[in-house]
């Protein structure tokens, strides 16, 4: 088995980036100056599997808004982390709290304030339109983009390596 695939199978909480990852990171204002930004539902499903087959989800993420707030309600995230800009204490908080180790964790970001947390988990990720030094500092970049089917990738990644994928799909059969 490749290192890829250990790492993968020690992830009980996967936490996540919003733009650039679970968003395109276009950001669109109404004329009232109030932003949303598009989610893509084949990542929204990603997120529902995991949490579906024991694996916790969160969020760390330097924006808020109510679009976000919304979406994240709506995927049933509990642990969520808004305006951030630090994300390190979100981390240290979320991990002491789930008692959990640096290797049982996995992060997928796309910038620079993304860094400190892909250098920390057991398993970083990010998405194949992150920023150069994003990617010399992760085990795992999708073929997709953040926000466009990116996290289901890493999702399906974490799933198969678990065992615990096709458990998922046959339940959508039967």
């Amino acid at each position: 088995m490749d290192a890829l695939t250990e790492k993968a199978k020690l992830i009980e909480l996967a936490i996540f980036d919003v733009d650039g990852i679970l968003s395109t990171g276009a950001l669109y204002y109404d004329k009232d100056g109030e932003t949303f930004k598009p989610f893509h539902v084949h990542d929204g499903l990603g997120l529902k599997m995991l949490q579906r087959t024991g694996i916790q989800v969160a969020i760390i993420s330097a924006k808020e808004s109510a679009p976000l707030v919304r979406r994240l309600k709506d995927l049933g995230i509990d642990h969520t982390y808004l305006g951030y800009e630090k994300k390190l204490p979100a981390y240290e908080e979320l991990k002491k709290k789930l008692n959990l180790t640096d290797q049982q964790i996995a992060y997928m970001g796309d910038d620079l304030p993304d860094l400190p947390l892909l250098r920390r988990v057991g398993l970083p990720a990010t998405a194949v339109n992150a920023v150069e030094i994003v990617k010399q500092h992760v085990d795992f970049t999708t073929k997709n983009k953040g926000g466009k089917g990116a996290v289901r990738e890493f999702c399906e990644l974490l799933l198969k390596a678990q065992n615990k994928f096709d458990a998922v799909v046959e339940s959508y059969l039967g």
